[in-house]
């Protein structure tokens, strides 16, 4: 573990469009090659839309073989959300590796004010998967407003946020991504989308990546565009060795909710 280099793609997405999403995305992704590991939006083959039956794909469907595909030729991780139909429709982050391999992560808090409650399935555990020596915790937009489910018990160095987070609510992305950042001594990193949605809603980037004092290493504007970083492992152990607050830290459990998730079966057939 020394560095770790991350793509942030922030850019519009089709709406219910996941062949045209898929098309978008592939000249972007080989933009990010020089990256280990190259992130794509929430739900971004189809926009933020709760037309979970119609659009959902199994595991082993179009947009999660062109994952795999992808960053086995790229030589980078590819990880975005998308709907999957797997005994319930879920909101899964899709992590691939250049090996074959997938991990995945189901967003815990669905956001009840658009009805994702309604048309989705919430996710019961806390994932945190492991590349070149970086334990990376994976979460989904509205999971971020809840710290203490991603709250760091000295088990992860990088919370990683893709999102659907509009504009008119800007100013809390930015806060609660720094907030996350300080409090559990991890880098931070969230990616958002632009433009407007099915729905009319506009989105507003401001895609960015915090060290874990706070300090901003990069922040995308309002604009479609690509913004990388690279997470030091020297500067995240000067730190927690300099003002070790998880010392301090307080212990509890969280009632119905297991504390890491291993690939399920078959999830890491190549």
């Amino acid at each position: 573990m020394s560095s770790l280099t991350i793509n942030l793609i922030q850019a519009a997405t089709r709406w219910h469009d996941p062949a045209g999403n898929r098309d978008d995305f592939e000249p972007l992704l080989a933009s990010g090659t020089s990256a280990d590991v190259i992130m794509l939006p929430e739900m971004f083959n189809t926009g933020f839309t709760m037309e979970s039956k119609a659009l959902a794909e199994p595991m082993d469907g179009p947009t999660v073989l062109w994952m795999r595909e992808r960053s086995v030729a790229l030589g980078s991780v590819i990880a975005g959300s998308l709907i999957i139909d797997d005994g319930g429709y879920f909101n899964r982050l899709i992590w691939a590796t250049p090996d074959g391999a997938l991990q995945s992560y189901d967003k815990r808090h669905l956001f009840r004010m658009a009805g994702e409650d309604q048309y989705f399935t919430a996710g019961d555990e806390r994932v945190i998967v492991s590349y070149q020596g970086w334990r990376l915790c994976l979460s989904v937009c509205y999971d971020l407003r809840f710290p203490v489910w991603l709250r760091n018990r000295s088990d992860y160095d990088a919370l990683v946020c893709v999102a659907n987070w509009p504009a008119v609510r800007a100013a809390a992305w930015q806060t609660l991504l720094r907030a996350r950042a300080i409090e559990n001594q991890a880098y931070c990193i969230g990616l958002n989308i632009v433009g407007r949605d099915g729905r009319g809603l506009d989105y507003a980037g401001g895609s960015a990546v915090y060290a874990p004092d706070g300090e901003t290493l990069v922040e995308a504007g309002d604009n479609a565009c690509q913004v990388e970083a690279t997470l030091d492992s020297a500067v995240l152990t000067a730190l927690r060795q300099a003002f070790p607050v998880a010392l301090d830290a307080d212990s509890f459990a969280l009632a119905g909710a297991r504390p890491l998730r291993k690939p399920r079966p078959g999830y890491d057939d190549a």
